[in-house]
C-alpha cells in the first residue's frame, strides 16, 4: 500500500517546474568579454586620440584644413595600428591556448590514469568528496570528449572559443575608425571660434555614451564606468590644449 508520503512525491511540483519555465535559461555575459573588449577599447581610443589630435592642434593653429588633415591622419594611423596590435596580441594568445591543448593530449595518450587522477585532484579541491570526485573524474574519463574535459576544468580554454586574431583585428580598426569619426564631423562644422570647446563637449559626451554602453552590454553598474572614461577623457583632452597652445605659441 503506498502511503500518502509516496503519492506526494510522485505529483509534479507544477510551482517549481513554472517558475522554472518563466525564468527561463540564464544569461551570462562573459562570452561576450573578447569582442566587447577588442569593440569598445578602439571606439574609445579612436574617440580620445582623435580628439586630443585635433584640440592639439586647432590649440595650435586653428585653420580647418590643418585640424581635418590631422584628425583624417590621426584616423588612419591609429586604426592601422589597433588592427596590428590586435592581431599581433590576439595571435600571440591563440598559440598558448593552442601549445597547451597539444600537450595535454600528448599526456592523455602519454599517461591516462595520472590525467585521471589529476582530475580527482581538481575536484576535490573544489569541494567533493574523494568517493564522488573519483567517481566523476572516472565517468567523464570515459567519454569521448575527455580532452575536452581536461581543457576546461585543468586549463581553463574552451577549445570552442579559442582566441581569434581576426576578428579582434577587424572590430579593432572598425570601432577605432568609428570613434574617430565624431571630432573630426565637429571639426569640420564648427567655426574657428567654437571649434575647440565643441569637439571637447561633444568628445566627452561621447565618452559618456561609450561607458555606458560597455556597461549595459557587459552587465557592469553604469556609473561607474561612464565617471572612469570621461575622467580619462577629460585629463587627455586637458593636456593636449594645453601642449597645443605652448607649442602654438612657441612655434
Amino acid at each position: 500500500m503506498r502511503t500518502d508520503r509516496s503519492r506526494r512525491a510522485d505529483l509534479p511540483l507544477v510551482g517549481a517546474g513554472t517558475d522554472a519555465a518563466a525564468h527561463g535559461p540564464e544569461q551570462h555575459l562573459a562570452s561576450r568579454a573578447a569582442w566587447l573588449r577588442a569593440a569598445v577599447l578602439g571606439a574609445n581610443d579612436g574617440l580620445i586620440s582623435t580628439a586630443s589630435l585635433v584640440v592639439g592642434v586647432a590649440a595650435a593653429n586653428n585653420d580647418r584644413t590643418s585640424v581635418l588633415v590631422a584628425g583624417i591622419a590621426g584616423l588612419t594611423a591609429g586604426a592601422l595600428s589597433m588592427a596590428a596590435g590586435e592581431f599581433v596580441s590576439v595571435s600571440s594568445q591563440r598559440d598558448v591556448e593552442l601549445s597547451d591543448l597539444a600537450r595535454e593530449r600528448a599526456e592523455l595518450s602519454a599517461s591516462p590514469a595520472a590525467e585521471r587522477d589529476e582530475l580527482v585532484r581538481i575536484y576535490r579541491d573544489r569541494g567533493l568528496s574523494p568517493g564522488l570526485a573519483e567517481q566523476v573524474a572516472d565517468e567523464l574519463s570515459a567519454r569521448d570528449d575527455v580532452e575536452r574535459i581536461h581543457a576546461r576544468d585543468e586549463l581553463g580554454i574552451n577549445p570552442d572559443a579559442l582566441a581569434n586574431p581576426a576578428q579582434a583585428s577587424v572590430v579593432s580598426a572598425v570601432s577605432f575608425a568609428l570613434g574617430a569619426v565624431l571630432p573630426i564631423l565637429v571639426a569640420a562644422v564648427a567655426g574657428a571660434s567654437a571649434r575647440v570647446a565643441a569637439v571637447m563637449a561633444l568628445t566627452l559626451a561621447g565618452l559618456a555614451g561609450l561607458g555606458w554602453l560597455s556597461a549595459r552590454i557587459g552587465g557592469a553598474p553604469a556609473g561607474r564606468s561612464v565617471a572612469r572614461v570621461v575622467a580619462g577623457g577629460v585629463l587627455a583632452l586637458v593636456v593636449s590644449l594645453l601642449i597645443g597652445r605652448l607649442t602654438g605659441s612657441v612655434v
